[in-house]
């Protein structure tokens, strides 16, 4: 299953959830995102060719960052670029969830170990800009869209 969460036709995040099943390759991404994002699904005795990635110089303007939720329960609050809540679901044991625009913030519901990737080299306080949290009794939690 795959879920996009969508602001004003903006892609916010795109959600892997750990059911998700298919044969061969498929690209989540748009080709200009700076993070690409893709499930790839191959058989016993399949050869992916040995290869190096050529240096290409490429410009990042915002950190896009991606989460494979190891175990636990996680709950993933989304905020327009204003800094405004908009909706939020729960990340379990298997997803993985790539963070593209927007601003987000997590609740762990259950004791969590999650494994982050995102783009470097890190920029310390200069990468981000804090604020406050969303109150537990606003929270909008979206169901899983297929």
């Amino acid at each position: 299953m795959i879920q996009n969460i969508t602001k004003d036709s903006m892609t916010l995040a795109i959600i892997i959830r750990t059911q998700y099943r298919k044969d061969g390759i498929e690209f989540f991404t748009p080709d200009d995102f700076s993070q690409q994002l893709a499930y790839m699904k191959r058989p016993t005795g399949y050869v992916i060719q040995p290869h190096v990635h050529n240096p290409v110089k490429r410009e990042v303007q915002f950190t896009k960052e991606v989460l494979f939720i190891k175990s636990g329960k996680v709950r993933v609050d989304f905020y327009s670029e204003a800094q405004e809540y908009l909706e939020s679901t729960e990340l379990n044991a298997g997803d993985v969830i790539l963070l593209a625009y927007g601003g987000h913030g997590f609740y762990v519901v259950e004791e969590a170990e999650i494994i982050e990737v995102k783009q470097g080299p890190y920029a310390g306080e200069r990468d981000k800009t804090r604020f406050g949290p969303i109150e537990h009794n606003q929270v909008k939690l979206i169901e899983d869209k297929q």
